[in-house]
């Protein structure tokens, strides 16, 4: 792999983590397009860190906020403001739980994943895209009827039950072609999270998973630099980071304006292609 690359694949990597439309799965058809189908799923990894950094950077307050209300509660201080910072911790803990079991039994299936079925993947992530900003925008109207002056903000801690179900729905994204992003933040506007919320969690539930992964395919390690090299894993690393950080603004805002339905009419017809000359 050539430096040039690895900053192509990168960037890719940066936009397309955050962005839902499937990071794994863009880079699974780059990879094939730049004949680099003998480059180690380590790789990968190692850019889903990089992009790791860029969620840590962005959602820096409201990670030191989280550690500080758990630091209280390990010293058993904790305050009554801190109920809805502590139930989201759990909802994070249970999501995390639920998405390493389908991480470990999925492991396989995703190094072997045909491109076919990768395509098929950007379709359920398109449908999941559509029925979250249904969901959601159901939901919203509802609440405009009974409370005219309703707006849109945060409305408590996201509950056990529902960081089970958003790990439930990132567990199904370490598949390629279903996005993780797209498929927590669906998964959370379908568990009544509201918008702002749904893409904050789904980023802070990214973080454990990500390390997770790093962790499972520490074994390659000595593979990626005679497979990849140094230079192009530096390279497409720095170039994730930056993509990444724009990325990430980028979703938030769309996130809160409720229109991930664009993102749909994306995949729809990158799936078809894929599936026609694939």
């Amino acid at each position: 792999m050539s430096v040039l690359e690895g900053i192509l694949l990168g960037v890719l990597q940066g936009i397309a983590e955050f962005l839902p439309i499937s990071s794994s799965g863009h880079l699974a058809i780059a990879q094939e397009l730049f004949n680099l189908e003998d480059v180690p799923l380590l790789f990968d990894v190692f850019l889903h860190l990089a992009t790791l950094g860029a969620v840590v950077l962005f959602f820096r307050k409201r990670i030191w906020s989280l550690l500080q209300v758990m630091g209280r509660w390990i010293c058993r201080r904790s305050l009554p403001e801190d109920k809805a910072d502590l139930q989201t911790i759990v909802a994070l803990l249970l999501g995390t739980l639920v998405t390493g079991f389908f991480g470990i039994l999925l492991s396989d299936v995703v190094e072997d994943i045909d491109e076919k079925l990768i395509c098929v993947g950007f379709f359920i992530t398109a449908g999941l895209l559509f029925l979250g900003d249904a969901t959601e925008e159901r939901r919203r109207k509802k609440r405009l009827a009974t409370d005219p002056d309703f707006t849109v903000g945060k409305s408590g801690g996201v509950k056990p039950l529902q960081g089970l179900g958003i790990g439930l729905a990132q567990g199904f994204g370490v598949l390629p072609g279903i996005s993780r992003s797209g498929s927590t933040i669906a998964g959370a506007l379908l568990c009544g999270v509201d918008r702002e919320q749904a893409g904050e969690f789904s980023f802070l539930l990214s973080i454990p998973a990500i390390l997770g992964a790093f962790v499972l395919q520490l074994e390659d390690l000595d593979e990626i630099g005679s497979a990849v090299g140094i230079a192009p894993v530096v390279a497409g690393c720095i170039s994730a980071f930056i993509a990444g950080i724009f990325a990430l603004s980028v979703l938030m805002k769309i996130v809160r304006k409720g229109k991930l339905e664009w993102f749909a009419v994306y995949l729809i017809p990158l799936g078809i292609l894929g599936l026609i000359f694939l």
